[in-house]
């Protein structure tokens, strides 16, 4: 099928077949099936409708001609002048503390007693499955205790656990609190879910630490939030074997398990999701792509209608997610792929470089009443970028070294540039901040490095509410 035919781009051949309904093919029922529950179609600004002739179809001339909508491109086009879009309000709140608690009760508050005492009693209850001549009696002091430890083994660049203990490099703060056999009995034993319960095929692949996950979750949902989000891919790293294991080769550690996570710009998480591939969209949620499911399914947390601020790169990002979301009262912006925007005729990367760097294009197209800007700037190289509450003016400017010159020069930004590069970075300012003394406790078990993971996770996040 010839989609420019079918969206109506020749103006000297603006007849579209009707689809017949006993029809095969694979292409028609995929193109009908994209469109959900929820998800509104694209229309022109005109808002008009071609119109289908079917006297071909039928013998009997005198019978009406069905008009039937078909769904059409955004109608793009370049602002002649600049063009300064009205920055939409936040209006959320975000409420100052009178009241700040120590470091250690900020941390409680996400490990609270109830999620402690749910894997003191699977901890034990797997302990007696294992050997019930030798049940592990844990306690929540003891937890408390073992997860102490594991908290300040990450200060020391020890390669081994049992250094800790040993003579030569003996760490009083971890050898006097408990001794080795009663540490690496309780990592033995460790587990957060009943290990017995039968799994269906198709169950959670995360079952072994589902109540974790779900309780930190909950936790994080109900920080305030702040009016500029971000949502990004973090690495967990892992060597081992698990099918749950991805390759990322632009990530600084490229083995490991992937997470979603929806942070700020300060770089609190809000929300988070661990990667398992296939995943069924909830029946509440538009459909708009796997990589833009995710986004929705993170949003969800966010209030509705408030002029909240997303930000999340190419892999995300795409038009039906910016107009879902916008239908949400939630205003997007992000890196795109030049093949998710069906219908704009962009400059190629060597005309942009030939007009020097900082040049630009930026168009512009009404979709109802969401107002899409696609700005593609030369820099040392071309990116695209869309929004629906910002373009490229107002232009400002900013420093860059030319290696021709041997100096710092002035290049023209956009302001959508600008306000991407300026809140972007919440979730990498995360991940940095995990990695400077993450914990790197081996275990034969592949779901005790997310457990430490989120270990750690948890200990950024109260420090920086702290």
């Amino acid at each position: 099928m010839d989609t420019r035919t079918f969206y109506g781009r020749k103006e000297h051949d603006r007849a579209v077949r009707v689809i017949p309904s006993d029809s095969e093919d694979s292409e028609l029922e995929e193109s009908d099936s994209e469109l959900e529950e929820g998800q509104e179609e694209w229309i022109p600004e005109s808002g008009e409708c071609l119109s289908v002739d079917n006297e071909t179809e039928f013998e009997d001339e005198d019978e009406d001609v069905a008009e039937v909508d078909v769904p059409r491109l955004p109608r793009w086009r370049t602002p002649h002048n600049a063009y300064f879009n009205s920055y939409p309000e936040w209006q959320g709140l975000l409420s100052r503390s009178d009241n700040i608690m120590p470091p250690l009760q900020y941390f409680k508050q996400f490990f609270s007693e109830d999620i402690l005492e749910v894997i003191v009693g699977q901890s034990n209850l797997y302990g007696i499955q294992c050997n019930a001549n030798k049940p592990l009696n844990l306690t929540t002091k003891e937890l408390e205790q073992f997860l102490g430890i594991v908290v300040y083994m990450s200060l020391f660049g020890l390669p081994c656990t049992r250094m800790f203990w040993n003579k030569a490099c003996r760490v009083s703060q971890v050898a006097d609190t408990m001794i080795l056999n009663r540490w690496e009995a309780i990592k033995k034993s460790l587990h957060f879910s009943n290990n017995e319960e039968r799994q269906e095929e198709n169950d959670d692949p995360l079952h072994k630490i589902r109540p974790l996950v779900t309780h930190l979750t909950s936790k994080l949902t109900s920080i305030p939030m702040g009016e500029k989000l971000a949502v990004d891919e973090q690495m967990v790293p892992f060597k081992g074997r698990n099918r749950l294991k991805q390759y990322l080769p632009s990530k600084p550690k490229k083995w490991g398990y992937k997470i979603l996570v929806l942070a700020g710009s300060d770089g609190v998480p809000h929300n988070l999701e661990i990667y398992t591939g296939r995943v069924v969209q909830p029946p509440e949620l538009a459909d708009v792509g796997a990589s833009g499911n995710v986004v929705l399914r993170l949003a969800q947390p966010i209030p509705k209608q408030k002029n909240y601020k997303l930000f999340f790169d190419n892999w995300f990002m795409s038009v039906p997610l910016v107009l879902t979301l916008a239908l949400q009262g939630i205003h997007c912006t992000g890196t795109v792929r030049g093949n998710r925007l069906p219908g704009v005729n962009l400059m190629c990367d060597a005309e942009l470089k030939r007009a020097g760097r900082g040049s630009f294009e930026q168009k512009m197209a009404m979709v109802g009443e969401t107002t899409l800007h696609v700005v593609k700037w030369y820099d040392n190289c071309s990116v695209t970028l869309l929004s629906d509450y910002t373009g490229a003016h107002p232009v400002t400017e900013v420093d860059r070294w030319d290696r021709k010159r041997k100096m710092i020069i002035k290049v023209p930004c956009p302001a959508v540039v600008k306000e991407y590069n300026k809140n972007m970075g919440g979730v990498d300012l995360l991940y940095s901040l995990i990695a400077l003394y993450r914990n790197k406790i081996k275990s034969k078990k592949w779901y005790h490095r997310l457990a430490f993971h989120f270990l750690d996770m948890i200990i950024v996040t109260t420090w920086l509410l702290y």
